[in-house]
């Protein structure tokens, strides 16, 4: 069957939103009406022609997700590593072809591959707990902001979320300096690809995430605090809560967790000798 005659990909599958009319019901009335959906594709993560994973992917930013998803999962050190890529179109999808050498090759042989996750992946391609529970790097102490910069960071990937914007559907993730200014915003309607593509523009362009922190607009689970630190990142915001498994994965890490961000509030839960002038106490 051909891509565009599949029935659950359809022609739009390339694009990340679409125009879709609906019926809408006000009481007993009834009125034709549009509005733009946000879309969501199998992509295929296949390295040195064997696929790895699939996650379920707002078909945008694919090579940035590919590197990011790549080096926060321990497929590769760093985006160098990852020699050639393409994306091409699959037969229901997408597939992002990437060539590593050999021994990631090889090691990605002892790990789950073909795996189908929901959308957004945050257990891609582990069999064991010892291999989701893997202790996260330790990050260094160099990032200093105000609290000014983490309200700054968080109102502008609000503003500057294009695709949620139109659909109301999409997360978003944001790199800022330490004053606050946003210079990456990748969106997704998976959380963790969000993250991945926002941590994969960086390392593509040679940019260390340490020169500044993360913000991103869901809640602060272990996998992200997790993928951040791989990373390096040293300070990562969300606005909505945490889980406790993410607080304890900060801690061990040293990366500093703000949550409920919002407005001009958030909770520091570990790490918060970063914020300053900061009046709480480690």
């Amino acid at each position: 069957m051909a891509v565009t005659d599949h029935p659950l990909v359809g022609l739009g599958y390339a694009r990340p939103s679409e125009p879709r009319e609906f019926i809408r019901l006000r009481g007993h009335d009834a009125t034709s009406s549009s509005a733009v959906v946000a879309e969501e594709v199998p992509v295929a993560l296949v390295y040195n022609g064997r696929p790895y994973v699939v996650v379920m992917a707002t078909p945008v930013d694919l090579e940035d997700l590919a590197v990011g998803f790549s080096v926060t999962e321990g497929v590769v050190a760093g985006a160098s590593d990852v020699r050639g890529m393409e994306v091409v179109r699959a037969s229901h999808g997408i597939e992002v072809q990437m060539e590593v050498s050999a021994a990631d090759a090889e090691r990605l042989s002892d790990r789950a591959r073909g795996l189908v996750s929901r959308t957004g992946c945050g257990l891609c391609g582990v069999e064991t707990i010892g291999d989701v529970l893997r202790l996260p790097a330790i990050v260094a102490n160099s990032l200093f902001v105000s609290p000014d910069a983490l309200w700054k960071a968080a109102s502008e990937l609000s503003r500057r979320q294009t695709i949620n914007n139109e659909t109301s559907t999409v997360h978003g993730a944001g790199w800022a300096t330490a004053d606050g200014e946003l210079h990456v915003v990748r969106e997704d309607v998976g959380r963790h690809n969000a993250l991945d593509k926002v941590l994969g523009a960086l390392a593509r362009a040679g940019r260390p995430s340490n020169g500044g922190f993360v913000v991103v607009t869901s809640r602060a689970s272990y996998e992200m605090v997790q993928k951040a630190a791989m990373c390096g990142v040293e300070l990562l915001a969300a606005i909505s809560r945490p889980t406790g498994l993410a607080i304890r994965f900060a801690e061990a890490a040293n990366v500093t967790l703000a949550a409920l961000v919002r407005g001009e509030s958030g909770n520091v839960y570990c790490h918060p000798h970063r914020i300053s002038p900061t009046q709480l106490q480690e």
